[in-house]
């Protein structure tokens, strides 16, 4: 590394350059130091490289999407073992989400003091931690406190990953690579699923014995622990962010990083991070304040649009499909599968969405993808109004159900090819450099409380009715259009440094 400085990140973290060398041989050649090395042209970007990078930060993503969903095969099994009523019940199943508050509004703040790189191992290391207690679980009360610690984990990879990802990035492709991140997720949530449904297979169904006197349901919480030691192992061969190496006085070093994976004019670059961080001093929520109603413009707009992506219910799908399809005539195999499914049909639409969102834009993206998912949810409501209750069972007759699950897949087709990874593209780029994490750290919060509140109430809802949900969150889905046709600017294409403060209008920024 190109002169070593006090304030450098190995100076904040000293034991991750000695974790580097000892792991060096193991983990290849994806150097974080190389001033002697060959660096591309000031006038190309290797994609190869920065995409590397960018898949790497992302593995926090898939952390996030397999704790986040994982309770998803576990919860009947868990009414069953620790008998919690329906609020204890919801609660248990989004109490991750209220750690995530925490972790995405001091991920931002310990990225800013000890670098990005450290962050996503101490994050990798409440992973791990919240696997191994939610498995060994004693009382529904213990499993809400690891699933909180997993939940702080969780919004730390919230905000760490787009925010890294979006400072190496190179404008052209800062949108494709954001996106890795939301495919992470997914790619998270079909391994969480996937992993519910063999364990439970094998078993014979999730509250029976597995291994080791525990139950099916303790070993899905327990297989976190492996993709925790990869994400943490991978984490400690990332390069720091050239905007962080600015701050930290190592310009050197942020000069390699900038020729190697941004490139272009490589000194004017270098040079506006330095004009942008200048002025800059410890950032905190008083730098958020100003304009009308509190905050900046810009603050309300990534406010909006990350309670938005939550208010339309997505999470529903992952966190409850299981007693969801269940509560209407399938089986638990049958209902694990569907999941499994599902999270395929997440998959494939969020590659489509990688191909698409530097091409035709964010705002287009997220409006098609609003229309989308209003008229599935709106299906789903009607179909869920015919139910015909008999006794305890609740049941969708004829081709009710059929047009239900093909609703429930139309619906998170269109979340993940828009509202899914846009959003965090979004939320990657579009604070200005002074204010970028703290901003990214509040809209974060304040997407995993609207995330816990719909969660958590959603059994209540189920109660009054499945239509009542559905419809409700249908509603959300047409607001969530009207606000991005009114009210957001357009990114794509755009430098982290032009950036402003205040959104100009939609309609003034090319679309690219």
């Amino acid at each position: 590394m190109a002169g070593h400085n006090p304030g450098s990140p190995e100076a904040s973290w000293p034991v991750l350059p000695r974790l580097r060398e000892a792991l060096a041989p193991r983990l290849g050649a994806m150097s974080t130091s190389s001033a002697a090395a060959s660096t591309p042209g000031a006038g190309a970007a290797p994609a190869r490289g920065v995409t590397g990078l960018a898949i790497t930060a992302a593995l926090g993503g898939l952390l996030f999407g397999f704790d986040s969903s994982v309770i998803n095969g576990a919860t009947g099994a868990i009414r069953e073992s620790f008998e919690p009523g329906s609020f204890l019940l919801g609660t248990a199943v989004a109490s991750a989400l209220l750690g995530s508050a925490v972790g995405a509004w001091y991920a931002g703040r310990i990225a800013d003091r000890f670098g990005r790189p450290p962050t996503m191992v101490i994050t990798a290391l409440l992973f791990a931690v919240s696997a191994v207690g939610s498995a060994i679980s004693f009382s529904i009360w213990d499993l809400i406190l690891w699933r909180v610690i997993g939940g702080i984990a969780i919004g730390s990879a919230s905000v760490i990953a787009p925010a890294y990802i979006g400072e190496i990035s190179p404008a052209r492709l800062r949108g494709r690579l954001g996106s890795l991140q939301q495919l992470a997720i997914v790619l998270g949530i079909f391994a969480a699923l996937l992993s519910d449904y063999g364990l439970a297979q094998l078993a014979g169904g999730a509250g029976e014995e597995l291994a080791l006197g525990m139950d099916a349901w303790r070993w899905m919480f327990l297989v976190g622990i492996l993709p925790a030691a990869l994400y943490g192992l991978l984490a400690l061969r990332l390069p720091e962010s050239p905007r962080h190496l600015v701050v930290a006085g190592d310009l050197d070093e942020a000069r390699v990083q900038l020729e190697r994976y941004v490139g272009g004019d490589v000194d004017h670059r270098l040079a506006e991070i330095q004009r942008t961080v200048s002025h800059e001093r410890k950032t905190g929520f008083r730098d958020l304040l100003g304009g009308r109603f509190g905050f900046l413009p810009i603050v309300w707009t990534g406010i909006a649009i990350s309670m938005f992506q939550q208010l339309v219910g997505i999470n529903v799908i992952f966190y409850y499909s299981t007693e969801l399809w269940q509560s209407v005539g399938f089986s638990e195999s049958d209902a694990l599968l569907i999941g499994v499914i599902t999270s395929v049909t997440n998959i494939v639409t969020t590659i489509v969405a990688i191909f698409f969102i530097d091409r035709i834009g964010r705002r287009r993206l997220l409006m098609a993808g609003s229309a989308g998912m209003a008229v599935s949810l709106g299906t789903m409501a009607v179909m869920f109004a015919g139910a015909v209750v008999k006794g305890d069972a609740v049941t969708l007759e004829g081709g009710a159900g059929t047009v239900a699950l093909v609703a429930a897949n139309v619906f998170v087709f269109s979340f993940g090819a828009s509202w899914g990874p846009a959003i965090w593209v979004l939320l990657g780029e579009m604070f200005p450099n002074r204010i970028r994490t703290i901003g990214l750290a509040v809209a974060a919060a304040m997407q995993w409380i609207t995330n816990f509140a719909v969660s958590q109430s959603f059994p209540i809802l189920s109660d009054i009715g499945l239509q009542f949900a559905y419809g409700l969150y249908a509603i959300f889905a047409v607001l969530s259009g009207l606000f991005v046709w009114r009210a957001l600017q357009e990114t794509n294409g755009r430098e982290l440094e032009d950036m402003d403060d205040d959104p100009v209008p939609a309609t003034a920024v090319a679309t690219g």
